[in-house]
């Protein structure tokens, strides 16, 4: 029988890798030999069924869930916390999806003499590998490489047949419950690659904030015992470096010490060192050479070496001495169209699109990302936390001690930790995520803390506990969801003991993100608080074509477009693809859009983030600050622009003053404020003053605000001229098909439906008031109507005055809500238009969508926007669109007529092409069908957002309390 198939490695959890290479940072890309591509492929039902029937093809990488093959029907399935089988660890099921990939491999022939070596970047979930029938080994954990050396099953200048087996499930799967789509395949890219016999086993460089550097390096021979005379050196950027003998005298008396592994050490110190950190990523070339006694080199291992320190001191992160603020988000690898599989040019996408909306960490949730990531976040500029593959969420805590998982638990953060540790965006290592904490995680502690004394180690089921503990398996407190309130009770408790910087928060599920300013005014404010991680940076929308429900793959580029898919098509979420066991929507929880488009609260998070703002007003002008930890504002440029309520906008360049980090200084008013034109905003819009790595000159970094002036009294005129009302009361309009009635209901978000205050408005019958006229009084040009609107358990009174005015008609309006209603969606009108009013212009907060609890990012201004574009495409319908602290607004047609109306204070108004049912009775996009009107709501009161799907709800001063609510706005007719 094959010994790789007698293993059983499959339901083995001791079993993690058999004839797998030790994990090691030299990276061998370049110069290998890429077997990416067409691979012949069958999908069996289990790793041990036949091997019968037609072979058919699949790229490599990319996961087989996400390709179109006539066999393969075996498609993607999410789940959150369940695994989707029944099995208990360590077992796997009988129906057990297996991926057997073949092809054929030219050995070039002048590798004869070289040590062979395959390199498989990831399979899911458990790989063996044979070659010409012949078995090579075995490696299980998902998302790092597997090596093997293939120097005594190939012959350099034939052709070899490579099959790769790949098992979906096993005993690993239980450590792999990430709140992900499950896969099946070879998910990173496979290469062939050659080195001299004696070549370098691992590099390990150490460069702190002081220039020094230390490259420590292991030697091995494939032959055995290495030859006399060996030796390394290195070069950076122009600076030779040499090996240091007295490490080397030390380690020769020292008869610990193998004739079969070498070390050697390198020691510098580099004068006039540029540092390394998230604001200016400064790196150096380091290449390090290993040479034979003659001198001839025999193998060279070339990194990017970033000078700078991380440590912990009382209850402060500081890099390079400085404490620093965690601007984070989550990030798994992800792609809608491949999966798992995520391109060079996609990786720096995102990074470059979490620099420029203020993001200076990401959390590699949860599992080492692709390398080339970590190449990039060295090169942009962005603290890493770098997570092993552990999560054991369903069968945590019988998991966190059980010994059989003791190997995979140590085998997984080691393998992480030896692959990534020359990275200095990485600056603290985690231990995996929500498998509660044991024996296991312990173990793999004590191995990194070891190994890797340079970098703090955090996990949140270690810290969960107690905050305060100092002698588990975190240095960091990093909660996931703490109310922030909690948070600042303990950094002020006196009990705080090692920095608090939450490991998720924000929870980004739908129309999102509520409190994220409020959040971030108390960290800022409270010693103790560094920050966190928004859950997350995806929605992991998976592509669909809508008549088959299969994945559009690699074929469905360019079928999508600021976050919509093209018609026949749909963003898929759990259950989309058949699958009972399922967590829903719980995967499109991010802050982008599955094909990176930004969603609204990106911008919200720009603006808390920004590293230029404006402090105050004072008599000699605008106080402005620097909020960087490292740099300056030379890389800066501005732009005055002063909105005037009733007037243009003005703009004026803005010379950015010469301030350090923590800075503040006066610059002049840039303009005498008109006499004339009600509020004035002020405001300063920074971009870059030249191309960044990661934007091009001119992009918008942040607008800070501040208001100048007041809003003047405005007052209407009646007039003697009759309003007309039909018999119940109703306002008739020539531009309204739908009469202005009251409104307490929303299309649920998915924080409304998942924190259950949806399925309270239910019970309530928000959803379905019953509008009942009391009486209908008319006075000359006033109108006064008396309704109820009765719910299940309440009635609502309400009163609507209608008032002749110059232009148009004023409406008064009076809510009472009864005590049971005591937390309501909103509290306000809703009518509908004519067809034909497409463009809304308004002065208030915009241009994109914002709400009461998520506004900060929002400037007020003079904005347009086509009504279309006014929607925000959450992956499950639901309210969406709306526009905080509007003030006045006009829908028009291209001839210019329409209406207009005038708000009695700020207020959030809503536009869209649907009703709140609409939403509310669809689950996809494709599903809706716009109304050929606007559906408009003036709401008087809205309520927050929150982020209750996974986390704390709003905060109370964003809740509508039962009692009397007013409200005045005045229509008119362009």
């Amino acid at each position: 029988m094959d010994p790789l198939m007698a293993l059983r490695p499959w339901d083995a959890p001791e079993v993690t890798s058999w004839g797998r290479l030790p994990m090691n940072a030299v990276d061998r890309r370049e110069g290998a030999l890429s077997l990416d591509g067409d691979w012949r492929f069958r999908l069996l039902p289990a790793p041990d069924a036949p091997a019968g029937g037609a072979w058919s093809s699949s790229y490599v990488p990319g996961a087989w869930t996400m390709q179109t093959m006539q066999d393969a029907d075996d498609l993607p399935q999410y789940t959150n916390v369940r695994m989707p089988f029944a099995e208990f660890p360590p077992h796997s099921p009988a129906a057990n999806p297996t991926g057997v990939y073949e092809r054929e491999v030219d050995v070039p022939a002048d590798w004869a003499g070289r040590r062979i070596v395959l390199q498989v970047g990831a399979a899911e979930s458990v790989l063996l590998v044979h070659v010409d029938g012949r078995p090579v080994g075995v490696s299980k954990d998902s998302h790092l490489a597997a090596d093997f050396d293939l120097s005594d099953v190939v012959r350099p200048g034939e052709r070899s047949v490579v099959r790769l087996t790949v098992v979906k499930w096993s005993d690993a799967s239980h450590i792999e419950d990430q709140d992900q789509w499950w896969h099946g395949g070879i998910t990173r890219s496979v290469l062939l690659y050659a080195t001299d016999p004696l070549h370098l086993a691992d590099v390990t460089v150490r460069a702190a904030f002081d220039g020094g550097l230390r490259v420590d390096c292991r030697v091995r021979d494939a032959g055995g015992a290495l030859p006399e005379g060996w030796y390394v050196s290195g070069e950076l950027e122009g600076l030779p470096l040499t090996q240091d003998r007295e490490f080397d005298r030390v380690n020769a008396e020292d008869d610990r010490v193998s004739d079969f592994l070498g070390e050697a050490r390198i020691h510098a110190t580099v004068p006039d060192v540029r540092t390394w950190n998230a604001e200016t990523p400064e790196l150096y070339d380091l290449t390090v050479r290993l040479h034979r006694g003659d001198g001839t080199v025999v193998d060279t291992s070339c990194h990017r070496v970033g000078f700078r320190d991380v440590e912990i001191i009382g209850r402060d992160l500081l890099v390079n001495g400085e404490r620093v603020f965690i601007r984070g988000v989550n990030r798994h690898d992800f792609h809608p169209l491949t999966g798992r599989t995520v391109s060079y040019d996609d990786m720096r996408a995102d990074l470059a699109l979490l620099k420029r909306f203020g993001f200076n960490a990401i959390r590699t949730s949860h599992y080492p990302n692709d390398p080339t990531l970590y190449d990039l976040a060295d090169e942009l500029g962005l603290y890493v936390v770098d997570e092993a593959d552990i999560e054991s969420h369903d069968h945590a805590h019988e998991i966190a001690d059980d010994p059989r998982y003791l190997g995979a638990f140590v085998d997984r953060v080691s393998r992480m930790v030896l692959r990534d540790k020359n990275h200095p965006s990485i600056i603290i290592w985690s231990l995996g995520n929500e498998s509660d904490y044991g024996a296991n995680h312990d173990a793999a502690a004590g191995w990194v803390r070891r190994h890797d004394p340079t970098r703090p180690l955090q996990y949140e089921g270690a810290a969960k506990l107690d905050w305060a503990a100092t002698d588990d398996a975190s240095d960091i407190a990093c909660p996931m969801y703490a109310p922030i309130e909690d948070c600042v009770a303990h950094a002020l408790s006196g009990r705080q003991t090692r920095p608090l910087i939450q490991c998720e928060y924000s929870h980004a599920m739908g129309n999102s993100n509520g409190t994220l300013a409020d959040h971030w005014a108390a960290i800022e404010a409270t010693p103790g608080l560094q920050g966190g991680f928004i859950w997350e940076f995806w929605d992991h929308g998976i592509l669909q074509h809508v008549s088959d429900g299969r994945p559009a793959g690699r074929a469905g580029a360019g079928l999508y477009d600021n976050g919509v898919a093209a018609p026949g098509h749909r963003w898929a979420y759990g259950g989309d693809f058949g699958e009972t066991i399922h967590d829903g929507a719980f995967i499109a929880d991010g802050v982008v859009f599955p094909d990176r488009t930004p969603k609204p609260a990106l911008y919200e998070h720009r603006e808390i983030a920004a590293p230029v703002r404006i402090e105050c007003y004072k008599h000699e002008g605008i106080v402005l600050g620097n909020h960087q930890h490292f740099r300056g504002l030379d890389w800066l440029s501005g732009e005055w622009e002063l909105s005037l309520a009733d007037g243009p906008t003005l703009t004026a360049p803005a010379e950015l003053p010469d301030l350090q980090p923590g800075e503040t200084a006066a610059v002049p008013l840039p303009f005498e404020v008109p006499r004339e034109g009600g509020e004035a905003w002020l405001t300063l819009r920074v971009t870059t003053a030249e191309d960044q790595p990661w934007a091009p000159s001119g992009t918008e970094i942040c607008a800070p605000q501040i208001r100048l002036r007041e809003p003047a009294v405005r007052t209407d005129v009646p007039v003697a001229r009759p309003v007309a009302v039909d018999g119940e009361g109703l306002l008739l309009h020539p531009l309204l098909t739908a009469a202005p009635t009251l409104s307490l209901w929303r299309a649920p978000t998915d924080n409304d439906e998942l924190g259950g205050m949806a399925p309270r408005w239910r019970t309530w019958g928000l959803d379905a008031l019953v509008r009942k006229v009391v009486s209908v009084r008319q006075d000359g040009g006033r109108v006064t109507v008396l309704a109820e609107y009765a719910g299940t358990v309440g009635v609502v009174r309400h009163r609507q005055v209608f008032t002749s005015v110059e232009g148009g008609v004023r409406v008064d309006e009076e809510a009472t809500l009864p005590a049971e209603f005591h937390d309501v969606a909103r509290v306000g009108s809703v009518f509908e238009t004519a067809e034909g009013l497409d463009l809304l212009e308004w002065f208030g907060q915009g241009p994109w969508e914002s709400y009461p609890d998520r506004s900060a990012g929002a400037p007020v201004g003079h904005h347009r926007v086509p009504v279309d574009e006014l929607f925000t495409p959450y992956l499950r319908p639901q309210e969406s669109g709306g526009r905080h602290g509007v003030r006045r607004f006009t829908l028009s047609a291209p001839d210019a007529t329409g209406l207009a109306v005038e708000l009695d204070q700020p207020r959030q108004v809503l536009v869209t092409r649907f009703r709140a049912e609409d939403l509310t009775g669809a689950s996809h996009h494709d599903e809706l069908v716009p109304r050929a009107g606007c559906v408009v709501h003036l709401d008087a009161a809205h309520r927050g957002l929150g982020t209750a799907s996974c986390g704390p709800d709003t905060s109370p001063s964003y809740l509508i309390p039962p009692g009397v609510h007013r409200w005045s706005w005045t229509l008119r007719v362009l």
